[in-house]
């Protein structure tokens, strides 16, 4: 694979990247959309209940809004052992490298974790509500599904990204916590 200086956040490595990027900006890619579609058996659900998380799928005319993280050079060995370590554990997601359009108008390619179709804990499709009953009371071993959710939804909206359909997730999952 092309070594590449930017990886393309759209969930968890948002708020916790795991490493500290050089330059971070606002992005775009087109023909993807971040969606709950990848079961989570580790880290926000187990073998037993499942939780969901996000994962970037192909989507025509899809576009996802996220964060492109600049990976300095002297650390870039040790943050993609990282990031592989921490993606690609199941194999359910790909690394490809996508083209991303910047909030201040550069174009580049970055790294990104694409959900593959192929992989038995792929969930596309599922209805918003049946992802709220599952959300709502899944847990893992980083803790609630709930919190993850919450979490991506309030740093998407503090940096003016806000995603309408994880505020309708959130709603529906808080309303759902209080049953």
């Amino acid at each position: 694979m092309t070594t590449v200086s930017w990886v393309f956040g759209y969930g968890s490595l948002m708020w916790d990247p795991g490493f500290h990027p050089v330059e971070t900006a606002k992005a775009r890619v087109s023909g993807y959309a971040r969606s709950f579609c990848l079961r989570s058996t580790m880290y926000r659900g187990t073998e037993e209940a499942p939780g969901l998380v996000l994962g970037l799928d192909e989507q025509d005319g899809g576009t996802c809004a996220g964060l492109a993280m600049r990976i300095g050079a002297q650390d870039h060995a040790e943050v993609m052992a990282y990031l592989r370590a921490r993606e690609l554990s199941t194999d359910a997601y790909r690394e490809a490298i996508l083209p991303l359009r910047l909030d201040d108008g550069r174009r580049i390619e970055a790294l990104a974790y694409v959900m593959r179709r192929d992989h038995w804990q792929y969930a596309g499709g599922l209805a918003l509500s049946e992802q709220a009953r599952i959300i709502a009371r899944a847990c893992g071993g980083r803790g609630p599904n709930c919190d993850y959710l919450f979490n991506t939804a309030r740093h998407l909206a503090e940096i003016g990204l806000a995603d309408d359909e994880l505020e309708r997730l959130s709603s529906d999952v808080r309303r759902l916590m209080a049953e």
